[in-house]
């Protein structure tokens, strides 16, 4: 099985190292070493609006946000997860990942 998942930034985003790491300590944690994942730069208001962005860093497979907001406007900033944080626990991405992973086997 091969998923499209992208971590989607802004340029310069002072998060996209660690936001990297952890997506690929989670998807090693998960079995999923082998799988790759694509950075994706957002560019431009348009670029963001179509993407429905909803900060950097996003992560994305089969082009829907793991962590979706429904009815929050997309935006060209820093994303903020729960509790404050500028990424996501990892307990959090490696569960986001495996019910991907469920909906994309089927």
């Amino acid at each position: 099985m091969v998923m499209r998942i992208k971590l989607v930034v802004l340029a310069d985003c002072p998060h996209e190292e660690a936001a990297a790491a952890l997506l690929r300590g989670a998807l090693d944690d998960i079995g999923l070493g082998s799988q790759s994942f694509e950075v994706v730069m957002v560019e431009s208001p348009a670029m963001a609006e179509q993407m429905h962005f909803l900060g950097s860093p996003t992560f994305t497979v089969e082009g829907r946000d793991l962590f979706d907001e429904p009815g929050r406007t997309a935006a060209l900033a820093c994303r903020v997860y729960p509790g404050g944080r500028p990424l996501p626990g990892l307990r959090e991405l490696r569960r986001v990942l495996k019910e991907a992973a469920a909906v994309a086997i089927r």
